[in-house]
């Protein structure tokens, strides 16, 4: 009678096995084990502050203190790891249903209550000082900032990155480029006009040289009319200064309410380009201000107003 093959095999098959596949375990190219723990290490990041800071490998909860930074989170995280917006976050729609954490004065005792894994803000938003007391405290603080407008989009990557979620990250930034290469094909007036942005009344303080606003313009077809770099990116500026700028477009309000308010305050500013020609526009305030995800439409929208 024959016998079954497997009955050739000796009792100590099952331990057999069992070494076998330890070997295998241990073979470079089967590292499931080290793969998994790798995967599950912390990652140890530099912010564009130069500031170290170690994060884990997939946080599960993230907010962020820059109503900015908020938009870009709602873009690129899974929005369900977002536990808090600030008190001025109120774009996209979904973040007004999240807990509110004030963001100046920081509500440190809130924040914690809240255990975020990680936060997230841009400079000039919180103080060094109140991101040195959340790491004291074993929540890291990751800065972005700023300069340009791919700056917005490499910010958006390096969130893509850290959260793990690199390709809506990709698909996001695609997107944006090439709907900016497509406002760029587009013809521009010659010469580009000049524009001032201002952002408050009394004093006047305008979108200096060195800040965002700069490069948007540009891409928009214009230039800021602030050509000087201060100290301060929003600059004050006296009257017979914006007078020697003479910009083509004033950007903060639209005729009728500058020309009841602002021009009311500083007669002298009718004899300006923009005053005569009645190029003066008010525009979508968190579209102009928030360097963030809406920054192409940002770009669209200026370049509507220049055209105008």
């Amino acid at each position: 009678m024959l016998r079954s093959p497997v009955a050739r095999f000796p009792r100590r098959c099952p331990a057999l096995l069992a070494l076998l596949a330890l070997l295998a375990a241990c073979r470079p190219d089967a590292p499931a084990t080290r793969v998994a723990a790798e995967a599950a290490a912390p990652q140890h990041l530099r912010d564009d502050l130069g500031r170290a800071l170690t994060v884990p490998a997939h946080p599960r909860r993230i907010m962020a203190l820059a109503a900015s930074m908020t938009e870009m989170l709602y873009a690129v995280a899974d929005t369900a790891t977002i536990v808090a917006r600030t008190q001025v976050c109120d774009y996209p729609a979904a973040a007004l249903r999240k807990p509110i954490v004030s963001s100046y004065p920081l509500d440190l005792e809130r924040l914690v209550a809240l255990r975020p894994e990680v936060v997230f803000t841009t400079v000039g938003i919180t103080s060094e000082a109140d991101a040195q007391r959340l790491q004291e405290l074993g929540i890291p603080v990751y800065y972005q900032q700023y300069d340009t407008v791919e700056d917005i989009f490499r910010g958006l990557t390096d969130l893509g990155r850290i959260l793990g979620r690199q390709a809506p990250a990709r698909r996001l930034t695609d997107s944006l480029r090439a709907e900016l290469r497509a406002i760029r094909a587009l013809p521009i007036p010659n010469p580009a006009a000049s524009v001032l942005a201002i952002t408050w009344q009394d004093p006047i303080y305008v979108y200096g040289q060195n800040t965002l606003f700069t490069d948007k313009i540009r891409l928009a077809g214009g230039r800021n009319a602030v050509v000087e770099k201060f100290a301060q990116p929003y600059p004050a500026l006296t009257r017979e200064y914006i007078l020697k700028l003479s910009p083509d477009v004033l950007i903060g309000g639209s005729f009728g309410q500058l020309d009841s308010t602002f021009f009311r305050l500083y007669p002298e500013l009718r004899r300006l380009p923009a005053y005569q020609t009645r190029r003066i526009y008010g525009t979508t305030d968190n579209l102009l201000s928030r360097p963030g995800p809406r920054v192409v439409e940002s770009v669209k929208e200026l370049r509507a107003l220049m055209l105008n």
